[in-house]
């Protein structure tokens, strides 16, 4: 297993972040969004486990504004002061608008590393980065095959810029798995994103994950759930499969 640390120009700066290959030869690539909390052994494990299947997967520290990883450690507690500051310092580091100007740039660094092949890559998020896979399928349309969002949270706001209107910009598959009860992403807000993509007429699927709460892929999570958890990882591994 190849792990390379790089640093990717970008829209404000400099992006740490690490890629994963299987080895040396060329492969299809895929752009991993962390969710909230960023890149840590958690995701890494997850990124690795995607790379073992045969894929190049390049993980960005999308809150590169914020800082570098690690943002939290065992001292974190939800709902904590000092704990939540450090979450709300790192939601307001990184805007719809913010992403959209670097996800093209995320995709150029991922297509030029030499254990890339293809002309196309995929991308998913999870959580606070389920809209920003979203947005990198509509930025760069024409490079992204296929996107996935776990657990992605406010695909459906108010907002002008709203993630789920950029859906008729995307040319690749889409793949949206919603958690129960999430308060980030209701029914209606579901309904709402089912409505968009039914009237554009790509490829998509949209299902709600049964038992499974916002979170539930990533171990060490008080919400993981491994059995949805490894149904996610399928469902991730025959988008790519088809698409790339």
């Amino acid at each position: 297993m190849i792990e390379r640390r790089l640093e990717i120009a970008v829209a404000d700066g400099v992006a740490d972040a690490i890629l994963y290959a299987p080895d040396a030869g060329g492969h299809p690539g895929l752009l991993f969004y962390t969710d909230i909390f960023g890149i840590r052994s958690a995701n890494q494990g997850m990124a690795r486990r995607v790379a073992e299947e045969g894929y190049a997967v390049l993980m960005p520290n999308v809150f590169y504004r914020y800082g570098k990883p690690p943002f939290t450690d065992a001292s974190f507690q939800w709902g904590e002061p000092a704990s939540m500051k450090i979450i709300d310092g790192l939601f307001g580091s990184l805007t719809g608008a913010m992403m959209e100007k670097d996800a093209p740039l995320y995709v150029k660094a991922l297509l030029e590393q030499p254990d890339v092949s293809g002309e196309q890559v995929g991308v998913v998020g999870y959580c606070f980065t389920g809209a920003f896979a979203l947005r990198t399928a509509a930025v760069a349309a024409g490079r992204v095959a296929a996107a996935a969002s776990f657990h992605g949270g406010q695909l459906v706001t108010e907002a002008a810029d709203s993630p789920h209107g950029r859906v008729p910009q995307a040319k690749g598959e889409l793949y949206f798995g919603h958690a129960v009860e999430d308060s980030s992403m209701p029914p209606d807000a579901i309904e709402k994103l089912n409505d968009t993509l039914k009237a554009w007429g790509g490829r998509y699927d949209s299902e709600v994950y049964e038992g499974a709460r916002h979170g539930w892929t990533v171990p060490g999570r008080d919400v993981y759930n491994q059995k949805q958890a490894e149904r996610a990882h399928a469902k991730l591994l025959d988008l790519l499969n088809r698409n790339l």
